[in-house]
């Protein structure tokens, strides 16, 4: 028997959408075109906060909401927000200071904002050149940490990373969601704020089951939304461990994956 047809096509963005300069090719540009003209709709998720995929709307054409913060805030194309889901205010400091005990650089996003201790701290610079706008420098995050959508431990020693994911797990248990966004990137978010949780609200919202539903990821916090749809798919840039979870496996981001994945495994 043969599989449903896709109806839905939702994208992480780094790693996968765009190449690693950050750079939307013409062919993956071509190739949501040609999922619009099928009738299939196209959606994004990404750690990014909303701000930091605006650039991405008009070329794309972008009409579904916007998953920000892996899930934390869903905004519509004009940037006005549809939901958001913020970690509990009770939690906020302790995470702060489980991620800096594993040596790891913290950010705290609330709102548009994006608020870091130290200017000169791994990834700042090449993040603000991503997100196309600047962080705010504070000496202290107890004055903003009610009504955080996302904290994130940055290091590029990816132990560090990898533990301080494992050490926010095990202490706050489903009071949050935690997980690798990239190698350097430990986010936590609310305990609903994770790229499944994305799948769920998006085939609810228009009433399309998961198994018309196709995912493309490269990192293990995409993994979630592969478990919610019925045709899964790696950037050939993933793990191992990533490229098992999902059904299909592309080529990389640095070799057209995403319009290459469009064009074999959903319009073909």
């Amino acid at each position: 028997m043969a599989p449903p047809p896709i109806r839905l096509l939702i994208a992480d963005v780094d790693g996968t959408l765009v190449t690693q300069d950050k750079v939307l090719t013409d062919r993956a540009i071509a190739a949501v075109a040609k999922l619009r003209q099928a009738g299939i709709l196209f959606a994004i998720t990404s750690g990014r906060p909303p701000r930091g995929m605006s650039m991405l709307i008009e070329p794309l054409q972008l009409s579904t909401p916007i998953a920000a913060f892996n899930g934390g805030v869903f905004v519509r194309p004009d940037m006005s927000v549809i939901e958001q889901r913020v970690i509990p205010d009770d939690v906020t400091p302790a995470v702060i200071e489980v991620l800096g005990t594993h040596g790891t650089d913290v950010w705290v996003y609330r709102g548009a904002d994006w608020f870091i201790r130290d200017p000169q701290g791994p990834h700042v610079a090449r993040e603000t050149w991503t997100v196309k706008f600047d962080p705010t420098v504070i000496e202290s995050f107890s004055s903003v940490s009610h009504g955080v959508a996302k904290i994130v431990g940055v290091s590029d020693d990816y132990d560090a990373v990898q533990k301080a994911v494992d050490a926010v797990r095990e202490r706050f248990g489903d009071h949050v969601s935690a997980a690798r966004s990239q190698p350097y990137y430990a986010d936590v978010t609310h305990p609903q704020a994770n790229k499944g949780a994305v799948a769920g609200y998006l085939s609810k919202t228009y009433e399309i089951p998961p198994e018309e539903i196709a995912t493309i990821g490269d990192q293990p916090n995409d993994v979630l939304m592969f478990a919610h749809s019925g045709l899964s798919i790696a950037m050939g840039n993933a793990s191992h461990e990533v490229q098992e979870a999902a059904r299909r496996v592309t080529t990389s981001n640095e070799d057209e994956g995403f319009a290459n994945a469009v064009e074999r495994f959903i319009l073909a």
